[in-house]
Protein backbone atom coordinates (compact mmCIF):
# COMPACT_ATOMS: atom_id res chain seq x y z
CA UNK A 1 0.00 0.00 0.00
CA UNK A 2 1.21 3.45 -1.21
CA UNK A 3 -0.38 5.26 1.87
CA UNK A 4 -2.52 4.59 5.61
CA UNK A 5 -4.93 7.29 7.12
CA UNK A 6 -5.09 6.66 10.83
CA UNK A 7 -8.00 8.79 12.05
CA UNK A 8 -10.73 8.83 9.24
CA UNK A 9 -12.62 12.15 9.94
CA UNK A 10 -12.69 15.33 8.40
CA UNK A 11 -8.67 15.57 8.25
CA UNK A 12 -8.70 12.64 7.03
CA UNK A 13 -11.06 11.23 4.49
CA UNK A 14 -10.26 14.59 2.24
CA UNK A 15 -6.83 13.16 2.50
CA UNK A 16 -7.21 9.74 1.27
CA UNK A 17 -9.73 10.93 -1.38
CA UNK A 18 -7.05 12.83 -3.20
CA UNK A 19 -4.83 10.67 -2.80
CA UNK A 20 -6.39 7.99 -4.06
CA UNK A 21 -8.24 10.43 -7.16
CA UNK A 22 -3.84 10.26 -7.79
CA UNK A 23 -3.47 6.74 -8.24
CA UNK A 24 -2.23 5.71 -4.97
CA UNK A 25 -3.29 2.34 -2.77
CA UNK A 26 -4.70 3.62 0.58
CA UNK A 27 -5.93 1.95 2.89
CA UNK A 28 -7.76 3.61 6.32
CA UNK A 29 -7.43 2.44 10.16
CA UNK A 30 -9.91 3.99 12.67
CA UNK A 31 -10.40 2.34 16.07
CA UNK A 32 -14.09 2.80 15.85
CA UNK A 33 -16.37 0.36 14.18
CA UNK A 34 -19.10 2.54 12.90
CA UNK A 35 -16.97 4.80 10.71
CA UNK A 36 -15.38 1.64 9.48
CA UNK A 37 -18.44 -0.13 8.94
CA UNK A 38 -20.03 2.92 7.45
CA UNK A 39 -17.13 3.32 4.92
CA UNK A 40 -17.51 -0.44 3.54
CA UNK A 41 -21.28 0.57 3.03
CA UNK A 42 -20.29 3.44 0.92
CA UNK A 43 -22.08 5.30 3.40
CA UNK A 44 -20.29 8.99 4.54
CA UNK A 45 -20.52 10.79 7.36
CA UNK A 46 -18.58 14.03 6.72
CA UNK A 47 -19.78 17.64 4.68
CA UNK A 48 -16.93 17.35 2.79
CA UNK A 49 -16.98 13.62 0.74
CA UNK A 50 -20.17 12.02 -0.82
CA UNK A 51 -21.56 8.75 -1.06
CA UNK A 52 -20.42 9.05 -4.76
CA UNK A 53 -17.03 9.94 -3.84
CA UNK A 54 -16.57 7.32 -1.74
CA UNK A 55 -18.22 4.96 -4.05
CA UNK A 56 -15.52 5.68 -6.69
CA UNK A 57 -12.74 5.53 -3.75
CA UNK A 58 -13.87 2.32 -3.31
CA UNK A 59 -13.70 0.89 -6.86
CA UNK A 60 -10.41 2.37 -6.86
CA UNK A 61 -9.07 0.34 -4.05
CA UNK A 62 -9.44 2.24 -1.13
CA UNK A 63 -10.29 -0.10 2.20
CA UNK A 64 -10.91 1.30 5.69
CA UNK A 65 -9.91 -1.57 8.54
CA UNK A 66 -9.59 -1.61 12.06
CA UNK A 67 -6.77 -4.31 11.53
CA UNK A 68 -3.49 -1.94 12.52
CA UNK A 69 -1.49 -5.07 11.21
CA UNK A 70 -1.75 -3.25 7.61
CA UNK A 71 0.41 -0.48 8.25
CA UNK A 72 3.48 -2.80 8.14
CA UNK A 73 2.63 -3.14 4.47
CA UNK A 74 2.45 0.80 3.89
CA UNK A 75 5.36 3.15 2.76
CA UNK A 76 3.71 6.26 4.37
CA UNK A 77 1.58 6.44 7.40
CA UNK A 78 -0.51 10.01 8.35
CA UNK A 79 -1.81 10.47 11.54
CA UNK A 80 -4.90 12.40 11.54
CA UNK A 81 -6.48 11.69 14.91
CA UNK A 82 -8.56 14.61 16.62
CA UNK A 83 -6.68 16.68 19.31
CA UNK A 84 -9.15 18.45 21.66
CA UNK A 85 -8.66 20.08 25.19
CA UNK A 86 -9.37 18.80 27.87
CA UNK A 87 -11.57 19.59 30.88
CA UNK A 88 -9.18 22.21 32.14
CA UNK A 89 -8.51 23.55 28.50
CA UNK A 90 -5.07 21.88 28.27
CA UNK A 91 -3.99 19.96 25.14
CA UNK A 92 -5.53 16.50 24.94
CA UNK A 93 -2.63 14.31 22.99
CA UNK A 94 -3.80 11.06 24.16
CA UNK A 95 -5.23 9.90 20.58
CA UNK A 96 -1.88 11.56 19.03
CA UNK A 97 -0.15 9.16 21.42
CA UNK A 98 -2.26 6.02 21.18
CA UNK A 99 -1.40 6.47 17.28
CA UNK A 100 2.02 6.87 17.40
CA UNK A 101 2.20 3.78 19.63
CA UNK A 102 0.05 1.66 17.05
CA UNK A 103 2.68 3.23 14.31
CA UNK A 104 5.82 2.11 16.55
CA UNK A 105 4.18 -1.28 16.69
CA UNK A 106 3.86 -2.07 12.71
CA UNK A 107 6.16 0.09 10.74
CA UNK A 108 8.95 -1.33 8.62
CA UNK A 109 12.09 0.74 7.85
CA UNK A 110 12.26 3.45 5.22
CA UNK A 111 8.38 4.09 6.07
CA UNK A 112 7.41 7.91 6.17
CA UNK A 113 5.35 9.08 8.85
CA UNK A 114 3.79 12.23 9.44
CA UNK A 115 1.50 13.90 12.00
CA UNK A 116 -1.20 16.36 10.29
CA UNK A 117 -2.76 16.76 13.77
CA UNK A 118 -2.56 20.09 15.26
CA UNK A 119 -0.30 20.40 18.01
CA UNK A 120 1.96 22.53 20.03
CA UNK A 121 5.64 23.35 18.68
CA UNK A 122 7.80 20.21 19.58
CA UNK A 123 5.22 17.57 19.32
CA UNK A 124 6.65 15.83 16.81
CA UNK A 125 10.47 15.76 17.86
CA UNK A 126 9.44 15.12 22.07
CA UNK A 127 6.60 13.58 22.18
CA UNK A 128 5.93 11.43 18.86
CA UNK A 129 9.16 10.85 17.86
CA UNK A 130 10.43 8.80 20.97
CA UNK A 131 7.53 6.91 20.63
CA UNK A 132 7.88 5.52 17.44
CA UNK A 133 11.49 5.13 18.56
CA UNK A 134 10.94 2.52 20.60
CA UNK A 135 10.21 0.45 17.64
CA UNK A 136 13.89 0.12 17.92
CA UNK A 137 13.65 2.75 14.69
CA UNK A 138 15.72 5.93 14.61
CA UNK A 139 14.51 8.49 13.03
CA UNK A 140 15.89 10.18 10.35
CA UNK A 141 18.11 6.93 9.77
CA UNK A 142 15.69 3.87 9.53
CA UNK A 143 12.74 5.53 8.70
CA UNK A 144 11.27 9.60 7.90
CA UNK A 145 9.44 11.48 10.03
CA UNK A 146 7.27 14.97 9.25
CA UNK A 147 4.72 17.23 10.33
CA UNK A 148 2.29 18.99 7.67
CA UNK A 149 -0.99 20.96 9.36
CA UNK A 150 -4.20 20.18 8.02
CA UNK A 151 -5.75 22.99 6.30
CA UNK A 152 -9.40 21.50 5.86
CA UNK A 153 -12.11 24.11 5.42
CA UNK A 154 -15.67 21.83 5.99
CA UNK A 155 -17.86 22.68 3.14
CA UNK A 156 -15.11 24.89 1.51
CA UNK A 157 -16.35 25.31 -2.20
CA UNK A 158 -13.30 26.65 -3.45
CA UNK A 159 -10.49 25.47 -1.78
CA UNK A 160 -10.37 21.51 -0.68
CA UNK A 161 -6.89 19.98 -0.23
CA UNK A 162 -5.57 19.62 -3.26
CA UNK A 163 -5.35 23.40 -4.19
CA UNK A 164 -4.68 24.63 -0.53
CA UNK A 165 -0.97 25.06 -0.16
CA UNK A 166 0.77 22.37 1.85
CA UNK A 167 3.10 23.28 4.47
CA UNK A 168 5.41 20.92 5.58
CA UNK A 169 8.33 20.34 7.98
CA UNK A 170 11.08 17.68 8.36
CA UNK A 171 12.83 16.24 11.13
CA UNK A 172 15.67 16.34 9.01
CA UNK A 173 16.05 17.61 5.62
CA UNK A 174 15.76 14.02 3.96
CA UNK A 175 12.80 13.83 6.20
CA UNK A 176 10.91 17.14 4.65
CA UNK A 177 12.15 16.06 0.67
CA UNK A 178 10.87 12.69 1.76
CA UNK A 179 7.15 14.22 2.60
CA UNK A 180 7.80 17.12 0.09
CA UNK A 181 7.79 14.66 -2.69
CA UNK A 182 4.59 12.22 -1.32
CA UNK A 183 2.24 15.74 -1.33
CA UNK A 184 3.18 16.56 -4.29
CA UNK A 185 1.91 13.67 -6.04
CA UNK A 186 -1.75 15.28 -4.91
CA UNK A 187 -1.57 18.40 -3.45
CA UNK A 188 -0.58 21.82 -6.30
CA UNK A 189 1.48 23.45 -4.05
CA UNK A 190 3.73 22.56 -1.27
CA UNK A 191 5.59 24.89 0.98
CA UNK A 192 8.60 23.17 3.03
CA UNK A 193 10.05 24.90 5.85
CA UNK A 194 12.94 24.36 7.98
CA UNK A 195 11.59 22.09 10.62
CA UNK A 196 8.27 20.27 12.23
CA UNK A 197 8.32 23.10 14.55
CA UNK A 198 8.10 25.93 12.20
CA UNK A 199 5.60 24.10 10.49
CA UNK A 200 3.56 23.18 13.94
CA UNK A 201 3.66 27.24 14.43
CA UNK A 202 2.43 28.26 11.30
CA UNK A 203 -1.09 26.09 11.73
CA UNK A 204 -1.33 28.02 15.78
CA UNK A 205 -0.36 31.36 13.90
CA UNK A 206 -2.88 30.88 11.46
CA UNK A 207 -6.08 30.37 13.73
CA UNK A 208 -4.63 32.41 16.36
CA UNK A 209 -4.70 35.14 13.94
CA UNK A 210 -8.15 34.62 12.86
CA UNK A 211 -8.76 34.49 16.67
CA UNK A 212 -7.64 37.72 18.04
CA UNK A 213 -9.09 39.12 15.09
CA UNK A 214 -12.86 37.57 15.82
CA UNK A 215 -12.63 38.20 19.35
CA UNK A 216 -11.40 41.97 18.47
CA UNK A 217 -14.67 42.53 16.25
CA UNK A 218 -16.73 40.67 18.87
CA UNK A 219 -16.24 42.84 21.83
CA UNK A 220 -16.46 46.07 19.06
CA UNK A 221 -20.16 44.86 18.95
CA UNK A 222 -20.70 44.80 22.22
CA UNK A 223 -19.33 48.31 23.04
CA UNK A 224 -21.36 49.46 19.59
CA UNK A 225 -24.26 48.44 20.94
CA UNK A 226 -24.31 50.57 23.57
CA UNK A 227 -22.92 53.57 21.68
CA UNK A 228 -25.73 53.23 18.91
CA UNK A 229 -23.47 52.65 15.94
CA UNK A 230 -23.97 49.93 13.87
CA UNK A 231 -20.57 48.27 13.71
CA UNK A 232 -22.08 46.06 10.69
CA UNK A 233 -21.84 49.10 8.36
CA UNK A 234 -18.86 50.00 9.96
CA UNK A 235 -17.51 46.94 8.77
CA UNK A 236 -18.08 47.03 5.51
CA UNK A 237 -17.02 50.48 5.09
CA UNK A 238 -13.44 49.84 5.85
CA UNK A 239 -13.24 46.71 4.05
CA UNK A 240 -13.14 49.07 0.71
CA UNK A 241 -9.84 50.32 1.84
CA UNK A 242 -7.51 48.22 -0.46
CA UNK A 243 -4.71 47.12 1.50
CA UNK A 244 -3.78 47.16 5.39
CA UNK A 245 -7.28 45.80 6.15
CA UNK A 246 -9.09 42.61 6.61
CA UNK A 247 -12.38 41.96 7.10
CA UNK A 248 -13.81 39.91 9.97
CA UNK A 249 -17.46 39.52 11.67
CA UNK A 250 -18.75 39.50 14.71
CA UNK A 251 -21.23 36.24 15.83
CA UNK A 252 -22.29 34.27 18.95
CA UNK A 253 -19.21 32.76 19.62
CA UNK A 254 -15.86 30.69 17.86
CA UNK A 255 -16.90 26.96 16.91
CA UNK A 256 -14.71 24.41 14.70
CA UNK A 257 -12.34 21.96 15.30
CA UNK A 258 -9.80 24.90 15.09
CA UNK A 259 -10.66 28.92 16.67
CA UNK A 260 -11.59 27.01 19.92
CA UNK A 261 -8.90 25.06 20.45
CA UNK A 262 -5.78 25.87 18.46
CA UNK A 263 -4.84 29.01 20.07
CA UNK A 264 -4.97 27.41 23.69
CA UNK A 265 -2.00 24.86 22.43
CA UNK A 266 -0.07 27.94 21.62
CA UNK A 267 -0.93 29.64 25.02
CA UNK A 268 0.22 26.01 26.83
CA UNK A 269 3.32 26.42 25.06
CA UNK A 270 4.24 29.84 26.24
CA UNK A 271 2.98 29.10 29.52
CA UNK A 272 5.89 26.50 30.09
CA UNK A 273 8.23 29.46 29.82
CA UNK A 274 6.83 30.89 32.41
CA UNK A 275 4.41 33.90 31.09
CA UNK A 276 1.01 34.18 30.10
CA UNK A 277 0.39 34.96 26.36
CA UNK A 278 -2.10 37.61 26.95
CA UNK A 279 -3.18 38.32 23.59
CA UNK A 280 -4.74 35.06 22.97
CA UNK A 281 -6.27 34.74 26.82
CA UNK A 282 -8.00 37.67 26.43
CA UNK A 283 -9.16 37.07 22.96
CA UNK A 284 -10.78 33.29 24.59
CA UNK A 285 -12.66 35.39 26.83
CA UNK A 286 -14.37 37.57 24.73
CA UNK A 287 -14.63 34.86 22.33
CA UNK A 288 -15.94 32.58 25.26
CA UNK A 289 -18.28 35.97 26.64
CA UNK A 290 -20.62 35.90 23.44
CA UNK A 291 -22.70 33.20 23.95
CA UNK A 292 -24.10 34.91 27.50
CA UNK A 293 -24.26 37.92 25.32
CA UNK A 294 -26.06 36.63 22.80
CA UNK A 295 -28.49 35.47 25.82
CA UNK A 296 -28.42 38.76 27.89
CA UNK A 297 -30.02 40.25 24.42
CA UNK A 298 -32.80 38.03 23.96
CA UNK A 299 -33.64 38.88 27.53
CA UNK A 300 -33.71 42.79 26.66
CA UNK A 301 -35.65 41.99 23.37
CA UNK A 302 -38.15 40.45 25.15
CA UNK A 303 -38.40 42.47 28.26
CA UNK A 304 -38.50 45.50 26.16
CA UNK A 305 -42.20 43.52 24.64
CA UNK A 306 -42.83 42.71 27.90
CA UNK A 307 -41.80 39.36 28.02
CA UNK A 308 -39.56 37.31 30.04
CA UNK A 309 -37.71 34.28 28.98
CA UNK A 310 -38.96 32.01 31.62
CA UNK A 311 -41.73 29.78 29.24
CA UNK A 312 -41.50 32.26 26.43
CA UNK A 313 -41.29 30.44 23.31
CA UNK A 314 -37.66 30.71 21.48
CA UNK A 315 -36.53 28.60 17.80
CA UNK A 316 -32.97 28.73 17.47
CA UNK A 317 -32.11 29.14 13.80
CA UNK A 318 -29.16 27.05 12.63
CA UNK A 319 -27.00 25.16 15.17
CA UNK A 320 -23.76 23.55 13.37
CA UNK A 321 -20.79 26.09 14.20
CA UNK A 322 -20.59 27.52 10.12
CA UNK A 323 -22.87 27.80 7.24
CA UNK A 324 -24.37 25.03 5.52
CA UNK A 325 -22.45 21.86 6.77
CA UNK A 326 -23.73 19.57 9.48
CA UNK A 327 -20.71 20.04 12.02
CA UNK A 328 -21.26 21.05 15.30
CA UNK A 329 -17.88 20.81 16.93
CA UNK A 330 -17.74 23.26 19.48
CA UNK A 331 -20.65 25.33 18.11
CA UNK A 332 -21.65 28.70 20.18
CA UNK A 333 -25.09 27.11 19.73
CA UNK A 334 -24.60 24.61 22.81
CA UNK A 335 -23.93 27.70 25.23
CA UNK A 336 -26.65 29.72 23.95
CA UNK A 337 -29.20 27.17 24.48
CA UNK A 338 -27.79 25.82 27.52
CA UNK A 339 -28.23 29.28 29.18
CA UNK A 340 -31.83 29.70 27.68
CA UNK A 341 -33.04 26.82 29.25
CA UNK A 342 -31.44 27.13 32.52
CA UNK A 343 -33.86 30.06 32.32
CA UNK A 344 -36.42 28.74 31.21
CA UNK A 345 -36.58 29.22 27.60
CA UNK A 346 -39.55 27.08 25.82
CA UNK A 347 -36.14 26.14 23.74
CA UNK A 348 -36.61 24.62 20.05
CA UNK A 349 -34.33 24.63 16.93
CA UNK A 350 -34.54 24.76 13.01
CA UNK A 351 -31.21 23.18 10.85
CA UNK A 352 -31.45 21.75 7.50
CA UNK A 353 -28.32 19.80 8.40
CA UNK A 354 -29.19 18.56 12.23
CA UNK A 355 -31.74 15.82 12.42
CA UNK A 356 -31.47 15.33 16.25
CA UNK A 357 -30.01 17.68 18.76
CA UNK A 358 -29.77 17.73 22.21
CA UNK A 359 -28.11 19.98 25.55
CA UNK A 360 -26.38 17.76 27.93
CA UNK A 361 -28.47 14.73 27.19
CA UNK A 362 -31.77 16.72 27.11
CA UNK A 363 -33.12 16.12 23.35
CA UNK A 364 -33.96 19.76 22.11
CA UNK A 365 -37.09 19.86 19.48
CA UNK A 366 -36.64 20.46 16.05
CA UNK A 367 -38.83 22.39 13.85
CA UNK A 368 -40.05 20.80 10.74
CA UNK A 369 -42.24 23.83 9.04
CA UNK A 370 -39.57 27.01 9.36
CA UNK A 371 -42.37 29.47 8.49
CA UNK A 372 -44.93 28.30 11.30
CA UNK A 373 -41.67 28.01 13.90
CA UNK A 374 -40.93 31.49 12.98
CA UNK A 375 -44.85 32.65 13.21
CA UNK A 376 -45.51 31.10 16.61
CA UNK A 377 -42.26 31.98 18.59
CA UNK A 378 -42.02 35.09 21.10
CA UNK A 379 -38.09 35.84 19.51
CA UNK A 380 -36.43 33.61 17.08
CA UNK A 381 -32.38 33.73 17.29
CA UNK A 382 -30.51 33.27 14.20
CA UNK A 383 -27.09 31.58 14.85
CA UNK A 384 -26.23 30.46 11.30
CA UNK A 385 -27.20 31.68 7.91
CA UNK A 386 -27.67 28.47 6.29
CA UNK A 387 -28.47 28.88 2.58
CA UNK A 388 -31.66 26.79 3.25
CA UNK A 389 -33.24 29.36 5.12
CA UNK A 390 -35.82 32.18 3.80
CA UNK A 391 -34.55 35.06 5.38
CA UNK A 392 -36.83 37.24 3.66
CA UNK A 393 -39.94 35.00 4.77
CA UNK A 394 -38.04 35.03 8.35
CA UNK A 395 -37.95 38.50 8.21
CA UNK A 396 -41.51 38.80 7.55
CA UNK A 397 -43.04 36.18 9.75
CA UNK A 398 -41.20 36.42 12.66
CA UNK A 399 -42.41 38.64 15.78
CA UNK A 400 -39.19 39.14 17.09
CA UNK A 401 -35.61 38.06 16.03
CA UNK A 402 -32.25 38.52 17.34
CA UNK A 403 -29.75 38.35 14.23
CA UNK A 404 -26.15 37.15 15.04
CA UNK A 405 -24.93 37.40 11.50
CA UNK A 406 -25.77 40.58 10.48
CA UNK A 407 -27.46 39.00 7.55
CA UNK A 408 -30.86 40.86 8.19
CA UNK A 409 -32.82 44.26 7.92
CA UNK A 410 -32.85 45.39 11.35
CA UNK A 411 -35.97 46.75 12.27
CA UNK A 412 -38.42 47.16 15.23
CA UNK A 413 -38.90 44.04 15.18
CA UNK A 414 -35.46 42.35 14.23
CA UNK A 415 -32.19 43.67 16.14
CA UNK A 416 -28.18 42.35 14.90
CA UNK A 417 -26.20 41.64 17.41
Amino acid sequence: MDLAVIGLGYVGMPLAKEAVAAGLKVVGLDVDPRKVDALKAGQSYIDDLTDADLDHMLANGFTATLDETVLAECSTIVICVPTPLDEDHRPDLSAVEGASKTVARNMGKDTLVVLESTTWPGTTDELVRPLLESSGLTAGVDFHLAFSPERIDPGNPKYGLRNTPKVVGGYTPACRDRATAFYGRFVEQVVPVSSTREAEMAKLLENTYRHVNIALVNEMAIFCDELGVDLWEAIEAAATKPFGFHKFLPGPGVGGHCIPVDPSYLSYTVRKLGYPFRFVELAQEINERMPSYVVARVQRLLNRHKKAVNGARVVMLGVTYKPDIADERETPALPVARALLELGADLTFADPHVKEWSVDGTPVRREEDLAEAVADADVTVLLQQHAAFDLGMVEAKARLVLDTRGVLTEGERVERL
